[in-house]
C-alpha cells in the first residue's frame, strides 16, 4: 500500500499567498493575512481536515478560506501542480513553518536543550505590549537563565525609541526586577541592552558612553531597506561599530512585504568570525532573518549566532525555536549559539570584544 503524502502547512501558505494575488480587495487581505498565520499554526491543516474538525479553528481562517484550502488538501497533486508550475517568490522563500520546526527539534534537540536565554525582545518602553516584569515572569516560565530587554532606540520613533535619559530609568526597572527574582530565588536575570537604529554608515543612535554601561548591545537597520544594489559596505561598516556585539535581523527582509537587502554574505560573516562578532536569527515568524540558505554560509565561515524572538509579548518567547530549528537544520554548532552560554560567560564575551581582545 502507498504512503499518502498529506498537504503541508507551508505548501497551504503559498497556495493561499497566490491565491491573494488574484483575489480582489479586501478578499486579497485575506488571503494574504491567513498566508502569514500559516506559519504559525500550530497542526497542519490536512492533520485537522482528517480528524473532521473545521479549519476555521486555524487563524485568520474563515469559512470562505476554509473552502479554498479544504479543495487543495483533498486533491493534493492537483495543488502540487499549481505549485510546481511557478517557483516561489524569493519573497516567501525559505520560511519555516512552527509545525516544521517542531519536526526538526523532535529529530535533534541538542541546541533546544542548550539554550539559556532570549537576546531580542520589546517592551511597553517601545512599541511591546508587556512590561518588563511580565517579560521576565514568561522567561521564568521557559526555564531561562537571562533575556536581554532590547527596546527601540531614539531614532526610531515609528516604534516609539527610547533616548539616554529613558534608558537608564529602564535600568532602574530592570534592577528593581532583578532583585525580586532574586528574593525568590529564581535563576533568570534581566539584561539591559537595546536595539540600536544603524544608518546605512553602520553608526548608532546613542552615545557610546551610554551603550558601554549596558549588558549587550544589539544594532539592527531600520532604514533604505529596499535598495536594490549590493550593501556590503554597510554591513561592514556596521560589523567594525565598536559599541556592537549583535548585528540584528542582518537582511531586513519580511515575509510576503519585503525582500530586505543583499550583501557579500560570506565576506561578512567572515568579518563577524573575525571580530568574534554575533549574527542573528531573528525568530519572529514573518521575518526568520538569517534564513537557512544564509546560515549555511554562516556555518562555513565560522561566525557566532545569536538567537532572538524579537518577541512583542510574553506570549511570543515560543518563537525562539524557529531560530533553534533554522540553526538546527543549518548544521550549526551549538558551542557557535551565544544564547548556550551562561550568564557570565555571556557577559565576558561582551567584555573581551568591548576590550578588542
Amino acid at each position: 500500500m502507498g504512503i499518502t503524502v498529506h498537504l503541508t502547512n507551508a505548501e497551504v501558505s503559498e497556495l493561499l499567498a497566490r491565491e491573494g494575488e488574484g483575489a480582489p480587495p479586501p478578499l486579497n487581505r485575506a488571503f494574504r493575512r491567513a498566508s502569514r498565520r500559516a506559519l504559525m499554526w500550530e497542526v497542519e491543516a490536512a492533520e485537522l481536515w482528517r480528524e473532521r474538525a473545521s479549519l476555521t479553528d486555524l487563524t485568520s481562517v474563515g469559512p470562505y478560506l476554509e473552502k479554498a484550502i479544504v479543495k487543495w488538501i483533498e486533491k493534493p497533486s492537483g495543488a502540487r501542480e499549481l505549485l510546481s508550475a511557478e517557483k516561489t517568490p524569493d519573497l516567501r522563500r525559505n520560511f519555516l513553518t512552527w509545525t516544521e520546526a517542531q519536526r526538526i527539534i523532535a529529530r535533534n534537540g541538542e541546541l533546544a536543550s542548550l539554550v539559556k536565554g532570549d537576546l531580542q525582545m520589546h517592551t511597553e518602553w517601545s512599541d511591546g505590549e508587556a512590561t518588563v516584569e511580565e517579560m521576565a515572569e514568561a522567561a521564568v516560565a521557559h526555564g531561562y537563565e537571562y533575556i536581554a530587554i532590547t527596546d527601540h532606540a531614539k531614532g526610531l520613533k515609528i516604534a516609539g525609541g527610547i533616548d539616554e535619559t529613558q534608558l537608564v530609568e529602564q535600568g532602574s526597572e530592570i534592577s528593581s526586577v532583578n532583585a525580586g527574582l532574586e528574593r525568590r530565588g529564581e535563576k533568570l536575570r534581566v539584561l539591559r541592552s537595546i536595539e540600536l537604529n544603524l544608518n546605512p554608515r553602520g553608526e548608532g543612535d546613542m552615545e557610546a558612553s551610554v551603550l558601554r554601561k549596558l549588558d549587550i548591545v544589539l544594532g539592527c537597520f531600520h532604514s533604505s531597506l529596499r535598495r536594490k544594489e549590493e550593501q556590503t559596505e554597510r554591513y561592514l561598516a556596521a560589523l567594525r561599530n565598536p559599541t556592537v556585539q549583535i548585528l540584528g535581523h542582518p537582511r531586513g527582509r519580511i515575509f510576503n512585504f519585503r525582500m530586505g537587502l543583499t550583501a557579500d554574505w560570506a565576506r561578512l560573516f567572515g568579518l563577524a568570525a573575525k571580530l568574534d562578532k554575533a549574527m542573528e536569527i531573528d525568530c519572529y515568524p514573518d521575518r526568520q532573518d538569517l534564513s537557512g540558505d544564509l546560515l549555511k554560509i554562516a556555518k562555513r565561515e565560522g561566525c557566532r549566532i545569536s538567537l532572538g524572538t524579537d518577541a512583542h509579548g510574553a506570549g511570543q518567547l515560543r518563537f525562539l525555536e524557529y531560530g533553534v530549528a533554522a540553526a538546527t537544520k543549518a548544521g550549526i554548532k551549538s558551542e557557535r549559539v551565544i544564547n548556550t552560554m551562561k550568564r557570565e560567560e555571556l557577559r565576558e564575551w561582551v567584555g573581551g570584544i568591548r576590550e578588542g581582545r
